[in-house]
């Protein structure tokens, strides 16, 4: 029997779904997670968002959702969630490492761009405002961070990229749907 690109595709999509809910594979945390990344700055800052629950950094490394720790960042750039797993890593080119080797994007001082994106998607603005860039490049405000001045500014930067890359990675995988055949639904 021959194999087919679609076949391929769907059986390492199967295998995934079956290794992930059944046999509870955890993903390879991202390259050079063992030594770290980037080095940052935390002390406590918070991102006030309009229409939305606060975002916390402690100085312990908690980043917390409405007083719930949706996150853990170290001094090395490693971000993990709650339950402690990998998430991300700041490598000290800019670039954000994900698990199973993937590339989330980059984030500089003030700046982050998303995967696949030369253009940034963010910027955190001298006075602490989230501007937000969307695809035809109209700035969006998206709140104000507090406590992000000096080197802090990359740790809220980073903070604020990895919850909108979460975001965009959920609204991706939506897109796919196994049925008869493979297609991409909107």
């Amino acid at each position: 029997m021959r194999w087919t690109t679609a076949r391929r595709s769907l059986l390492g999509a199967l295998t995934a779904i079956l290794c992930g809910a059944l046999l509870g594979c955890a993903p390879k945390p991202p390259p050079r997670w063992q030594e770290g990344g980037a080095p940052l700055v935390i002390s406590a800052a918070r991102w006030d968002r309009p229409g939305d629950d606060s975002i916390e950094i402690l100085a312990d490394g908690q980043v917390l959702d409405d007083g719930k720790m949706i996150f853990l960042v170290d001094r090395a750039g490693r971000v993990v969630d709650a339950d402690y797993e990998p998430v991300a890593l700041l490598l000290p080119d800019g670039h954000v490492a994900g698990t199973d080797n993937r590339l989330l994007g980059r984030v500089g001082v003030a700046n982050a761009a998303p995967p696949g994106a030369a253009a940034a998607w963010l910027a955190i603005m001298p006075n602490g405002q989230v501007v937000y860039f969307d695809e035809d490049g109209e700035r969006v405000d998206r709140g104000v961070w507090h406590g992000c001045e000096g080197p802090q500014k990359r740790t809220c930067t980073l903070i604020t990229h990895v919850l909108w890359v979460q975001r965009w990675l959920r609204r991706s995988r939506t897109g796919v749907s196994i049925g008869v055949g493979v297609g991409v639904g909107y």
